[in-house]
């Protein structure tokens, strides 16, 4: 307790210095914490995948359809437990910037490959049973005030028109990891009214096809197995895990995540210095305390506990409050870039970084003053008092 009030009394001497120090250390700490958490959001689709999930789409490209007859295909595959299908919709809702993801689906087989979208019975029956109905996110709701039974109506982009939905079901979320911000609409609906417009040979078509297998140590061959089923036809495939698939995505924008990796160790490299320089400061204007004090019998490794319990002090004040203020901050940042990020949420990963941030510091910054304070001459640190 003696030694805790001493070092408290010691950081804050000099209040101003301290202050601005711990400023920095928050600012740093703080800003570390957000941008892990951009990037841990990034990888957050890929989180929530299933490795019991595959996703096959065409060889060539993702814009290039595959027919609706390979769904009959991919049944009879060995290995394969259930097959469903997608389209991206792309529909505008009042406006471009209220961007959220839509997705056609045959709903049956889609929701029953993804257990983690929560519906009640009614919800889920409703939604299947109206071709016109349409089921969101709890957090798309939300965000729009949309309940149950309401009519929702999308500017086509892809498919040209103005479509109305009646919202059939809200769906919550297994877990944190699910997104909650996504649109899904029937399928049939879409096909019917492209063949009502282009002909049969364009409506029967779908972006992607869900697999779902039985054993995920088979995924390769399964894989490999239905790629090989469609090999040399007009409609080749690419069947990957849905992690992979979702990774894919993910390296589109590698360099930038790179960046922003390298952006939050730099901002800890910064502010080392910094502390570096504020405990230089203070070891060189309590040279002659020091030397007092070991005038005075006290050992080395006292005058070390002193500049290093400082040093964590200051740190540990610094970076507490930097974690503490990444809540709100993160909780900001997400509400102004609306759903590019569909799960945002500082994890225990990245408090338990910045807290191992915060000791690093504390304890570099301390490193060479508390080394050389501890050798220093009895004589010379006294001669420097006059």
């Amino acid at each position: 307790m003696f030694l805790f009030k001493l070092l408290l009394q010691n950081a804050f001497r000099h209040r101003l210095r301290t202050l601005l120090t711990m400023v920095g250390l928050v600012v740093a700490i703080s800003a570390f914490g957000l941008l892990r958490t951009i990037v841990d959001a990034w990888y957050a689709g890929v989180d929530a995948t299933s490795s019991t999930r595959l996703v096959t789409r065409n060889a060539i490209s993702l814009s290039f359809p595959l027919p609706l007859s390979h769904a009959e295909r991919l049944r009879s595959v060995d290995g394969v437990t259930g097959v469903s299908w997608a389209n991206w919709f792309g529909g505008v809702y009042i406006t471009e910037r209220n961007f959220f993801p839509q997705f056609a689906i045959e709903p049956a087989s889609y929701l029953a490959l993804y257990p983690e979208f929560r519906l009640t019975d009614a919800e889920r029956q409703a939604f299947i049973r109206d071709q016109q109905g349409a089921v969101v996110g709890r957090k798309l709701a939300a965000r729009f005030g949309w309940k149950v039974g309401d009519t929702i109506a999308l500017r086509g982009t892809l498919y040209p028109g103005t479509w109305s939905f009646t919202l059939r079901g809200i769906y919550q979320g297994q877990d944190t990891r699910t997104d909650e911000q996504q649109m899904f609409i029937h399928w049939k609906r879409l096909a019917e009214q492209i063949r009502a417009r282009s002909g049969s040979s364009k409506a029967d078509q779908v972006g992607v096809y869900l697999v779902r297998i039985a054993q995920p140590d088979r995924a390769p061959q399964v894989s490999q197995a239905i790629d090989a089923l469609f090999r040399n036809s007009l409609a080749e495939t690419r069947t990957e895990t849905e992690k992979a698939f979702q990774l894919g995505f993910v390296s589109m924008s590698e360099a930038i995540l790179v960046a922003v990796q390298a952006v939050s160790f730099i901002i800890i490299l910064i502010i080392m210095a910094v502390m570096a320089n504020t405990m230089a400061m203070t070891a060189r204007e309590r040279l002659a305390e020091y030397a007092t004090l070991k005038a005075l019998g006290f050992p080395p490794r006292f005058v070390v506990q002193l500049i290093a319990g400082e040093s964590l002090l200051i740190a540990g004040l610094g970076g507490a409050l930097g974690m503490a203020i990444t809540f709100p901050l993160a909780q900001a940042f997400v509400q102004a870039a609306g759903t590019l990020f569909p799960v945002f949420q500082v994890s225990q990963l990245t408090l338990w970084l910045q807290a191992l941030a915060a000791l690093v510091v504390g304890l570099v910054a301390a490193a060479w003053p508390a080394w050389k304070m501890s050798r220093i001459d009895i004589v010379q640190g006294l001669r420097h008092v006059a």
